[in-house]
């Protein structure tokens, strides 16, 4: 991986752009996308306890989307018109993939995932056992740990550039309700829940609203949080107004079993999934 990564690093600081019609290097290229395919190397890795980007993968994507050719993509009475192909042997995988369902090449899928009819982008990463539901979008790169539960029509935002941002990060156990917009490199932390129409982006104020005193945070999702849409007063020019937060109101209980726990985490605070 380290000659890899040097190659790659090289080429992206070759400012002429000669890489473009090298050889060599458009294998290197292609070799890094085919670990990003077989999940031997990922966009994002927790290490040392934190979420660190490795930025020449993405590099390596951006200059893969470069050198591939528009093509022609015929699935039976289907037709796409792509540079990227299409992701596929996913009983070998041993992945369930329900029509329509599309991945894109250069994706990891882990064994046991559902996909309901969704998208998942090229350098994401979806862990084992994980249920991607109906109409939800998995963006590039975007990071998704085991045992997640993504609820229909969740749009979970890509991101490539700039190369040091971080992706959506949603770690392992939690769930995202219905509906549920996370963009701008946010981080779910493990055993989260979040409730139907939560919307986070870098900027979003999270307030924990479960003491006496609200703690204002932003970008993170703490572990094992129970998380509600609300608003709060802001003023402006023409007078006072009300602007979209997320709350955490409770926590689940990180000492019982998973389901239970998330099951009563909806009923006692009367949660909208």
């Amino acid at each position: 991986m380290n000659r890899l990564k040097l190659e790659i690093e090289k080429a992206w600081n070759n400012k002429n752009g000669e890489w473009a019609t090298d050889k060599h290097i458009k294998n290197v290229i292609f070799q890094v996308i085919e670990h990003l395919e077989t999940g031997s190397i990922r966009v994002s890795n927790y290490l040392n306890g934190k979420w660190i980007v490795n930025e020449w993968i993405k590099k390596a994507i951006i200059m893969y989307f470069s050198i591939q050719k528009m093509n022609t993509i015929k699935l039976g009475p289907l037709e796409f018109y792509d540079k990227i192909p299409i992701k596929n042997k996913f009983k070998e995988k041993g992945v369930r993939v329900v029509p329509h369902a599309i991945t894109r090449y250069g994706s990891y899928i882990s064994p046991g995932v559902i996909l309901m009819p969704s998208y998942v982008n090229i350098g994401a990463y979806i862990g084992r056992n994980t249920m991607i539901d109906t109409w939800a979008t998995v963006g590039s790169c975007a990071q998704i740990g085991e045992r997640v539960h993504v609820s229909g029509g969740v749009g979970i935002g890509g991101v490539l550039e700039p190369l040091q941002s971080h992706p959506v990060i949603i770690e392992d156990n939690v769930f995202i309700g219905s509906r549920c917009i996370l963009v701008e490199g946010v981080l779910i932390k493990e055993g989260a829940v979040l409730g139907a129409n939560v919307v986070l982006t870098a900027s979003t104020k999270i307030f924990d609203v479960t003491n006496e005193t609200p703690i204002e945070i932003k970008g993170i999702v703490p572990k094992y949080s129970v998380v509600i849409p609300g608003t709060y007063p802001k003023e402006y020019p023409s007078g006072r107004y009300h602007v979209p937060c997320a709350m955490i109101i409770g926590k689940r209980k990180e000492s019982t079993d998973k389901k239970i726990s998330l099951n009563d985490a909806l009923r006692t605070h009367n949660l909208s999934i």
